[in-house]
């Protein structure tokens, strides 16, 4: 045994100090229903079988055995256990989704980051409210949204903003009528992947001769 290993056990204050390595951070199917079991335990509620009972209708699939773990280390530990926070891509697809198309687990998740990030909460009402417009084409909101978006400070948003101020009528079209340029777009990507496919050694003609032919 390496003097090392003799001094970490040395040292160690209790055997819990010595629970290290690439175990010890592993997902756990009971990380989606932590932030539940902290919000009840805040409230006061602490009966792990009865917690267990509440989080298996929402989804959970583990066991008893697991969630009574959790707890016992919220009743030991000196400081709170918090739950693993969710990823920046997470979040961000959490957002981005229909909010009637998210789990009751996603939907809890989502409701307690946006109770702790005010930046975040507004962002996710700019990006539904203009996901609406887009899919119901309410274009003529569009002005209202701008001025809205301008009212908090989220700079990426402001430069958005911007940029829709420059071709605003165009947005409020796009935003509005049934008419796409989804079918143009799709022949121009065609065209370009064509022409990778040449390389670079071959001139016009052929190029037009493949379009026309394709």
């Amino acid at each position: 045994m390496a003097w090392h290993t003799v001094k970490r056990f040395a040292d160690a204050s209790k055997p819990e100090a010595l629970f290290t390595g690439q175990w010890q951070n592993r997902p756990s199917v009971l990380d989606d229903y932590k932030p539940y079991l902290d919000d009840r335990w805040n409230e006061g509620f602490t009966n792990a079988w009865k917690l267990w009972e509440e989080i298996v209708p929402l989804g959970y699939k583990g066991s008893y055995q697991r969630v009574r773990a959790y707890l016992h280390k919220k009743r030991t530990s000196p400081r709170p256990v918090t739950a693993r926070p969710p990823s920046p891509r997470t979040v961000s697809g959490w957002v981005l989704s229909r909010p009637e198309t998210l789990t009751e687990s996603e939907q809890l998740q989502l409701k307690t980051v946006r109770t702790q990030c005010p930046e975040l909460d507004a962002l996710t009402r700019h990006v539904r409210s203009f996901a609406t417009m887009l899919t119901d084409r309410q274009g003529e909101r569009l002005p209202e949204w701008l001025d809205a978006v301008r009212q908090d400070d989220l700079p990426s948003l402001h430069t958005l903003a911007a940029g829709i101020d420059r071709d605003l009528d165009a947005v409020i079209a796009g935003l509005t009528l049934p008419w796409s340029s989804g079918a143009v777009e799709g022949h121009v990507n065609r065209i370009k992947m064509l022409k990778r496919q040449m390389f670079g050694r071959a001139g016009f003609a052929l190029l037009r001769k493949r379009v026309l032919l394709g």
